[in-house]
């Protein structure tokens, strides 16, 4: 009772002093501070920026390691105007992967060629340390991602180039490469589009984890490798047929068949690839990438531009900084956030992740094909 009486006085006594002293004004509120005007609504190319700063490009197909021989001396961390490639404008592109071509030219030293185009992309590594990182899959790429570093895929390699050997497969696989293309050789060219000898070849590919590139591979190779696939395939540099009739492009109905496969085509911006007119400008390469999504499906498109190939690119898409460009037109398209982020990084992982997950299962089932062309083919 008596901490309740004391309470009750408590509060009379407050009353009686706010009573008294009633005639004195309170102190004025202060004004509130102004508050700083509402920023404008950020416009697609800060918003592309943005989305690429987590979802970086993954592209398919840069020939840097193929015209650097041409170059007599360059500084790719200063900046080397004279290429489309250099770690400057990497940065500038948010360029998280890329996979570097070791194509080369048909003949007896195809094999050697390709060794020295490995041993090149290596050295490159190994000169700007701070810029680019050696990765063989999804892990290593994701981690060079973190490490603020470009990761540096081989491949792919020209499927003459293996010399119609699977040891030599093995051997470019044990060295780092994780694509190989399937055109160009006796074992393509003939029959349905894969002899006994190709077929065999596209199951050591999958056993390894390597991914079949079908770029300029012919139709009736596209489908047969599709049919037989036990892993995601690619188009490392390929556009849609059905806007524009290229021998690099792809026809609809591969298209869809490539949904089926859960495989990658990641769309060349080259000119002469993309243009419905007198010039390319880089809508015509949105609306390439718009008609393989429908098509084939937002998980199975990608990028591969092909710079420092030689070709010609679509206005506004002249080299490795301009891919925030291509995306602020996407995104003006009403591309959703997601599909960009599919687009850019996601579905070229998840093909990585899938052909290394069947490599696994494969290597569990079999063991390294002792198969040869002579006992196949011939």
């Amino acid at each position: 009772m008596a901490d309740l009486q004391d309470e009750a006085d408590t509060a009379t006594a407050i009353g009686t002093l706010d009573a008294q002293y009633a005639h004195i004004s309170a102190p004025a509120t202060p004004p509130s501070a102004p508050q700083p005007e509402a920023s404008p609504p950020a416009g697609p190319l800060e918003r592309a920026r943005a989305l690429l700063a987590a979802h970086p490009v993954v592209d398919g197909h840069n020939g840097l390691a193929q015209v650097l021989r041409a170059v007599p001396w360059c500084d790719l961390e200063l900046g080397e105007r004279s290429l489309d490639t250099d770690v400057p404008r990497l940065r500038a592109g948010r360029v998280g992967a890329q996979f570097w071509s070791l194509q080369v030219p048909a003949g007896d030293r195809a094999v050697s060629t390709t060794l020295d185009r490995i041993d090149q992309v290596r050295a490159l590594v190994t000169e700007y340390p701070e810029a680019l990182r050696a990765a063989r899959g999804a892990g290593e790429t994701t981690d060079a991602r973190n490490c603020g570093r470009v990761a540096a895929l081989l491949g792919p390699v020209s499927g003459h180039a293996l010399a119609d050997s699977l040891g030599t497969l093995r051997a470019y696989h044990a060295l780092g490469v994780r694509s190989v293309t399937l055109c160009g050789t006796s074992w393509t060219t003939q029959g349905d589009g894969l002899t006994r000898f190709g077929h065999e070849v596209v199951r050591e590919m999958n056993r390894l984890g390597v991914l079949a590139d079908l770029t300029g591979a012919s139709l009736d190779t596209m489908r047969r490798t599709l049919a037989v696939a036990k892993a995601p395939v690619i188009f490392s540099h390929s556009a849609a047929r059905a806007l524009t009739d290229h021998p690099l492009n792809v026809p609809d109905d591969v298209l869809r068949l490539l949904r089926s496969n859960n495989g990658l085509c990641m769309v060349g911006f080259a000119a002469d690839q993309v243009v419905r007119g007198p010039a390319a400008a880089l809508r015509e390469v949105a609306d390439h990438l718009e008609h393989v999504r429908e098509v084939a499906g937002p998980d199975c498109v990608g990028l591969g531009a092909g710079y420092d190939t030689g070709a010609t690119h679509a206005d506004g898409l002249t080299d490795v900084s301009r891919y925030p460009q291509l995306i602020a037109e996407l995104l003006e398209r009403d591309w959703s956030e997601a599909d960009i982020a599919a687009l850019t990084w996601g579905n070229a992982m998840r093909v990585m992740r899938d052909a290394e997950f069947a490599a696994r299962a494969a290597q569990l089932r079999r063991p390294p094909s002792a198969a040869t062309i002579d006992e196949l083919d011939r």
